[in-house]
């Protein structure tokens, strides 16, 4: 049995750069790997099979399925397959389990299989699956372009531990598109606030105490209007002690990064005993 990790990632910033011609939006983006991991196995059969520990996990509509088959049409290979996911990371929160599923499936049927398929071959692939898929074989700290599948990695960031609340608001079928489709051109940026993290990033100057104001997202502006109810949960964040909070991806998980254990501890056990689901974890350097 092959097992591989699959993390959670964050947006520390998020800018959107104008709308494509293609119907995407031009984006820059620095991306931070979470140490909230979903585990894929992977078993040699003579078909083809998913299995998942979250009953609310269905295949057909997962990156799981289309990149074991999509891999299977590239490369003309019959083996079989048999993978189940251990899930962590929770279904539809803007964490890009989905993506990061798919990047695990792709590196572990190249080993499994013995594909022997190169790095440039396997992005050529995540293009094809998603936005986030390509940053997924990267890992770690990672500025993205374009409509993300662009992936330049950085050195990586100053470790921090993150607490993270997923409210519970209606989850909306197509929210990535809609939240995207709600910015006015007012929203749009030259790139500048990403371009700046990554000097800091890449000059060794960034420091934990510095990180709160560095972070961006676009879409913390029109979530609220969106998600019915966020705001009250992003209040609720914030008298629990978190410093700044934004959104996580698209949503609806929202975050804080805190330098200290003790501090982001009191800061997720204070959003567990109001009933609230979060998590705490920390910067992954590596996958």
């Amino acid at each position: 049995m092959l097992t591989v990790l699959a993390p959670a990632k964050l947006n520390l910033t998020l800018e959107v750069l104008a709308k494509r011609p293609d119907g995407f939006h031009e984006i820059r983006s620095v991306i931070q790997a979470m140490n909230l991991c979903d585990s894929l196995h992977f078993r040699l059969s003579e078909n083809i099979e998913f299995n998942c520990t979250d009953p609310n996990w269905v295949s057909a509509k997962s990156l799981v399925s289309k990149a074991a088959n999509l891999l299977q049409k590239t490369t003309g290979c019959s083996r079989g397959v048999q993978i189940e996911v251990d899930k962590h990371i929770p279904l539809v929160s803007g964490l890009s389990g989905d993506s990061s599923n798919a990047a695990a499936v792709l590196r572990g049927l190249n080993k499994l299989w013995g594909l022997g398929l190169s790095l440039p071959q396997l992005l050529e692939l995540a293009s094809q699956l998603g936005s986030d898929v390509a940053f997924f074989l990267y890992g770690g700290t990672a500025v993205v372009r374009g409509r993300g599948e662009i992936v330049i990695p950085l050195p990586p960031f100053p470790h921090m531990w993150v607490v993270i609340m997923l409210p519970a608001v209606p989850r909306m079928p197509g929210k990535t598109e809609r939240l995207y489709t709600s910015l006015k051109p007012s929203h749009y940026t030259r790139g500048e606030i990403t371009d700046r993290l990554v000097a800091l990033l890449t000059g060794g100057s960034l420091k934990g105490e510095r990180l709160v104001s560095t972070l961006f997202n676009v879409l913390d502006d029109v979530a609220v209007g969106s998600f019915a109810g966020l705001e009250e949960y992003w209040q609720q964040f914030l008298r629990a002690g978190a410093q700044e909070v934004h959104l996580a991806g698209s949503g609806p998980a929202l975050f804080t990064l805190v330098k200290d254990k003790a501090q982001a501890e009191k800061i997720y056990h204070n959003l567990q005993q109001q009933g609230l689901e979060s998590y705490l974890t920390d910067t992954l350097a590596t996958i």
